[in-house]
């Protein structure tokens, strides 16, 4: 993955193309450092202008004290598929193999807990409730009791996962001409068990990936994302995923340098004007070329100028979704002696999903526990509150579950962080759910297309949005960009 292989002798290279370049990098989360560092990797003087007081951007590893073995939870990213390449790259390259654990999600473990329209069942319990609420819907008895598990699995993943917007229009997206689809598939290498009607959904899409890539829009990107999030396929880094971060700015020489807020662009010709916010003062930047790496959320709220109408019409109509994490930090991990070990829990109401992360080795200090992860409108719900009334309220709904939170001291501290409110991001992804493949590559290539010497990256830029891999393939995309602009000095000269 190395740009070596795309750029052969970096000095032959750079000296074809005018020289090494200086370039600004606008956002130290994933994009912009693996940016600066494939860019010094090549010859380019790098510097790195990061607006908030820290680095990393969405990867954020919160410690409940100080220590190695203090309890964690990630606040934002907290896990990466193994089939992203780019990502599992980056680790083994920031020499972080050996920190890679698996990720435990949602149905993984039997003893966690899961909410239907019955009630709390545990996870292996679970099939007979969800068989029985899909099929009270639907019309008839056309389908084989293997379809209706196929659909019934399908559509509790959907409810556990997909934000409230989507998660109310899921049952009409679930048309029966998917249903029709799969009634013509054998079904049989896939089931887990017929009397607990579990049925293996990976290893199906694995093995007939056309039925649903067959889908148009919402339901077709839905399937893709939602498999991801509960693949068996998913690692963690121990530790935290700050590691990723650290390692990171470690090697880049340039000055990353924080509360240094972008306010203005300036496209020009053969430069970019950048308006920085240092204390009460603004000040402007002549930069030989920029890469922006900060959320289009967060870029169309600054003074721009320069830029075509179809950048600045792509940067107003992307979409995010909204995020908020509330994590606890308990005195003892309680949820292990109700047979929990790990994975997550579906609590439904306005918590929605819970998560158990290991354990550390310290039992003095105690535990953390994601207790809720929203995204969408349920997000924004808990996000809009005051910090203090959030933590209640989810330790109080959480409680219906895990009794144990209202005892007397079990929760020693409470932390949130509410992507859709926060100033720096604005969102926790692009949204690209009920778009077509077609559109979905429209936005993503306007997004990422250069204006002059300004260019962009994240995960907007990416054909993987919302992961760590989009971040780090949208990078190594503006590299090359980058890379290959001629001055147009050099051009009227060739």
């Amino acid at each position: 993955m190395s740009n070596k292989s795309f750029a052969g002798d970096s000095s032959v290279t750079i000296a074809r193309y005018g020289g090494a370049k200086k370039v600004t990098v606008i956002g130290a989360g994933v994009a912009g450092l693996v940016a600066a560092y494939e860019l010094e990797q090549l010859g380019h003087h790098v510097e790195v202008l990061e607006g908030s007081r820290r680095i990393g951007g969405r990867i954020y590893t919160h410690r409940f004290r100080s220590g190695p073995a203090a309890p964690l939870v990630e606040l934002g990213a907290m896990r990466i598929p193994t089939k992203h390449r780019h990502a599992m790259h980056y680790i083994a390259k920031l020499g972080l193999t050996d920190k890679v654990r698996d990720f435990k999600t949602l149905f993984s473990e039997g003893d966690n807990y899961y909410t239907t329209n019955s009630g709390l069942v545990r996870v292996r319990e679970m099939a007979r409730a969800i068989v029985e609420d899909f099929r009270r819907d639907l019309p008839g008895q056309r389908y084989s009791d293997e379809t209706v598990f196929f659909g019934a699995w399908l559509m509790a993943i959907g409810n556990a996962i997909a934000p409230a917007n989507f998660r109310d229009n899921l049952r009409d997206e679930f048309s029966l001409e998917l249903l029709d689809l799969v009634e013509r598939i054998d079904l049989t290498p896939f089931l887990r068990g017929r009397a607990s009607g579990d049925i293996d959904l990976h290893a199906f899409f694995a093995a007939y990936p056309e039925v649903g890539s067959s889908r148009q829009g919402r339901l077709a990107r839905f399937i893709e994302d939602v498999l991801d999030e509960t693949s068996p396929a998913l690692v963690r880094m121990e530790g935290g995923m700050d590691q990723l971060v650290r390692r990171l700015a470690e090697r880049i020489q340039g000055p990353i340098t924080c509360g240094q807020e972008v306010i203005g662009l300036d496209v020009r010709d053969d430069h970019v004007l950048v308006d920085v916010r240092e204390g009460d003062d603004i000040v402007t930047r002549r930069c030989d070329y920029v890469l922006c790496a900060i959320p289009l959320s967060v870029l169309r709220r600054l003074w721009l100028s320069g830029l075509s109408e179809a950048k600045l019409s792509a940067i107003r109509k992307v979409e995010y979704w909204s995020a908020t994490k509330v994590a606890l930090h308990c005195r003892e991990p309680f949820w292990e002696q109700d047979g929990i070990t790990g994975g997550a829990s579906f609590c439904n109401g306005r918590i929605r999903q819970t998560y158990y992360p290991p354990v550390g080795n310290d039992p003095v200090g105690g535990a953390a526990l994601l207790a809720s992860y929203t995204i969408g409108g349920d997000a924004d719900v808990l996000g809009r509150m005051p910090a203090t009334v959030r933590h209640a309220e989810v330790i109080q709904e959480l409680s219906k579950m895990h009794p144990e939170l209202l005892r007397p001291g079990m929760v020693v501290d409470a932390v949130s962080l509410a992507w859709g409110q926060n100033w720096w991001s604005e969102g926790a992804g692009t949204i690209r759910w009920g778009k077509d493949a077609i559109t979905c590559e429209e936005e993503r290539a306007e997004a990422a297309r250069p204006e002059n010497r300004l260019f962009f990256a994240g995960e907007h830029c990416s054909s993987t949005p919302a992961w760590i891999e989009g971040a780090i393939e949208s990078a190594v995309n503006a590299v090359r960009e980058i890379q290959l602009y001629k001055p147009r000095t050099l051009l009227l000269s060739a």
